[in-house]
């Protein structure tokens, strides 16, 4: 480590508040967690790690990545996935796409065949219906799934800090009814920049101390509803302009910004015992590093910062490994062994397992790497997987998963928080609520791959107000001609509430409406009353500055569209607060109540 980077942990390490005296270790978790007696889970851990070889103590710190769609036994998908579990001895997976039942039946199924329990991780920041749910594209037929949540932005709207608790233990209960143990979440990111094409709505917003304390509630629920929690993504992933999925966003961030802001959720989250952080792969030139090294590769950012300053004890893992923005420049023997020589325990998602393997057992027999730093890792996994319960059991029970996923508790859950998160930004004309006598005309924008954007909505303020209408659909490559067409059968009588669908879409970067669509908006607000409802991006507003009736729900999912339809029929009062600020259109504490 240089002397310029010692400097820079000194300053940082000087004003982090002092942990409390229980910090969380690799064996000592503060949560609920199901957990054998710990001089037994201790045994088990021990006699475990002794009986592996450095290949398979390397297995454990890979997580591949599966979907938890239907395949037969004999499909190349799940043959894969079998070759990885016995052939490579990876040590957990993590899982996407699939209904609440198929992904708890193939779980159970890779389980049996794994020769130490596989600790199993997804993706669920809005819950599990963010990836286990199923549509029938050709009659657009839902086939039900599990509870979708709100977004970490709309908890934060509602001005209930307990919200974060709530949501978490409930999402928590679904993931272990299915089998997953790990959640990749609260993103405890601090999205200070609008142009942030990858965090956006997934952060609690742009104030440290109050997404500090929703993370930190957020790690307590899901504790105690079973599962791990994961802050992400380390030091800070919020003030980036440049999708890590397809680029290296570089944040210029010096130590003072980043103790100030970035690290104060993290320090949080910490202390609230928060089991694994994930890295970013964000690029620190001001910390004493280059713009081309991302954070996942330095030891003095996964060692000396996070370790070391923030006093981190628990399971570091990487984000996937896949990404651009640390694949590019890096061959997969070269990321994977720069990230465990950083600090990394669990290698997420690499395009090549036997390849991440053979190289980092390669570094270790060339004495580029030390194998106490393997034999430490596979300790961190071995740990989770003991105190996650599965020294005792590690398949779930079919018969329960329809009793807890997408239950009628959780379900209103949802719709309450987002009730209570719809925000009101902007009602110059005094729109809202439209008056019961007054008709109405929706228009959705909808890109290409929102599929179901808009039903609920449309379902909800067509039950709610009988002669409501859905007078046409725009999406990105929607040409004039057509959208004029649109607004001409709009009748003079009918208010036009637009609904834009304006989320990032993962690998493309894309949170804006094409221009020529939002000029087509802004000169509609022009001639006529507009309410326009932002389903996910909330600073599209500055794309129509002329609308006069500004909606926000922070997130998409059908409890946020029935709770926007309600606040704008007057079913629901609207008390939201933004968490988030757009200089010159809003600011942070914003809503108008009705």
């Amino acid at each position: 480590m240089n002397g310029k980077m010692l400097v820079v942990l000194a300053l940082l390490a000087s004003c982090v508040r002092p942990l409390s005296t229980t910090r969380p270790t690799a064996g000592a978790g503060r949560n609920r967690l199901p957990v054998a007696g710990r001089l037994d889970t201790a045994a088990w851990v021990d006699s475990t790690l002794t009986s592996l070889t450095l290949r398979e103590r390397v297995g454990q710190m890979v997580m591949v990545w599966t979907l938890g769609d239907y395949a037969s036994v004999d499909d190349s998908t799940s043959v894969q996935l079998l070759e990885w579990v016995e052939r490579d001895g990876v040590g957990g997976i993590s899982m996407s796409l699939g209904t609440p039942i198929e992904v708890a039946h193939k779980l159970n199924l890779v389980q049996q065949r794994a020769r130490v329990p596989l600790l199993v991780s997804s993706d669920l920041e809005p819950g599990l219906m963010r990836l286990e749910s199923a549509i029938f594209p050709h009659y657009l037929l839902e086939t039900g799934g599990a509870t979708g949540f709100p977004s970490a932005m709309a908890i934060a709207a509602t001005g209930r800090d307990e919200d974060a608790y709530d949501v978490a233990r409930a999402i928590a209960r679904e993931a272990r009814a299915v089998g997953i143990h790990v959640n990749f979440a609260p993103v405890v990111d601090v999205n200070n920049n609008p142009d942030n094409p990858v965090i956006a709505t997934r952060s609690f917003g742009e104030d440290p101390e109050r997404v500090a304390q929703l993370s930190a509630l957020f790690v307590r629920g899901t504790h105690d509803g079973g599962a791990f929690a994961t802050a992400k993504h380390f030091p800070g992933h919020g003030d980036t302009d440049v999708d890590s999925h397809v680029g290296l966003p570089v944040v210029t961030s010096g130590p003072d910004r980043l103790r100030s802001t970035e690290l104060v959720p993290f320090r949080s989250a910490i202390e609230a015992g928060a089991d694994l952080v994930m890295s970013a792969h964000i690029a620190l030139p001001a910390l004493g590093g280059d713009s081309a090294t991302p954070a996942t590769l330095r030891p003095d950012v996964m060692g000396g910062l996070l370790r070391d300053s923030l006093g981190f004890r628990g399971t570091a893992i990487t984000d996937a490994l896949t990404m651009d923005g640390v694949g590019k420049g890096y061959s997969v023997e070269q990321s994977a062994v720069l990230a465990v020589r950083a600090g990394a325990d669990i290698l997420l998602k690499p395009s090549d397992v036997r390849l991440t393997i053979d190289a980092v057992v390669s570094a270790v027999e060339l004495g580029e790497l030390d194998s106490t730093l393997i034999s430490r890792s596979a300790r961190r996994v071995l740990w989770l997987k003991a105190r996650a319960g599965l020294t005792r059991t590690r398949q779930v029970a079919l018969d329960s998963v329809h009793v807890v996923v997408g239950s009628r508790e959780h379900r209103a859950l949802a719709e309450d928080v987002a009730s209570r998160a719809i925000t009101l930004l902007r009602d110059s004309g005094n729109v809202v609520p439209v008056p019961m006598a007054q008709r109405i005309a929706i228009v959705q924008y909808q890109p290409e791959t929102e599929l179901k954007a808009g039903r609920a909505f449309a379902r909800e303020m067509a039950r709610l107000k009988p002669g409501t209408r859905v007078a046409g659909r725009v999406g990105p490559g929607s040409a004039a001609s057509a959208m004029d067409s649109i607004v001409r059968a709009v009748r003079d009588d009918e208010v036009l509430v637009l609904t834009a669908f304006v989320r990032r879409v993962e690998g493309e970067g894309r949170t804006t409406i094409p221009p020529h669509v939002a000029a087509w908006v802004d000169s509609l607000a022009f001639a006529r009353r507009v309410v326009l409802v932002a389903f996910g991006n909330p600073y599209v507003i500055r794309q129509f500055p002329r609308v006069s009736a500004y909606l926000t729900t922070f997130g998409v999912g059908d409890a946020l569209e029935v709770a926007a339809a309600r606040a704008i029929t007057g079913a629901r009062p609207i008390s939201g607060r933004s968490p988030v600020s757009l200089p010159g259109f809003f600011a942070a504490g914003d809503g108008i109540t009705r």
